[in-house]
């Protein structure tokens, strides 16, 4: 959310706020470390936004959804929703290239991790992570020009 403009319809504090909230409703929560927990967290950030993305498609489609005011806790902006998704669809093919690629992706773009904060969470060294950040941003460039 760093660098976005003012009038997101999603702030911060909601996005993590909604992500403490799953995290706290698992029944089990078993979390090895702090960074295990930030690697949940950033799959659960990933989750928030992008199904407030597809309401906000279905919304616009009038999709005959019941109508839910999110206003206050809003995810991204409507100018911003077909870029969550088309970023989420390319994740999930990337995913079936290289899955540790994805993952690199989701911890550091939804996450906020850090490279040595990643390689302790993958249990890879930080230059694989480096190595796999610049691939994985390269191809997801490429899968998202060809969508645009």
């Amino acid at each position: 959310m760093q660098g976005q403009p003012c009038d997101h319809t999603l702030q911060t504090t909601a996005l993590a706020n909604e992500a403490y909230l799953r995290l706290v409703d698992q029944t089990q929560p078993n979390f090895t470390n702090r960074l295990h927990f930030f690697a949940v967290a950033a799959t659960a950030m990933r989750q928030i936004l992008v199904n407030h993305a597809r309401d906000q498609q279905r919304q616009k489609r009038g999709g005959g959804a019941r109508k839910v005011e999110l206003d206050s806790i809003a995810l991204v902006s409507p100018e911003q929703t077909k870029t969550v998704l088309d970023v989420d669809e390319a994740l999930e093919r990337l995913a079936l290239v290289d899955a540790r690629k994805a993952r690199i992706v989701e911890l550091k773009y939804f996450g906020g991790l850090e490279e040595e904060e990643i390689a302790n969470v993958l249990k890879v060294s930080a230059i694989t992570v480096r190595r796999d950040w610049r691939f994985a941003r390269a191809w997801l460039q490429m899968e998202l020009r060809k969508v645009a």
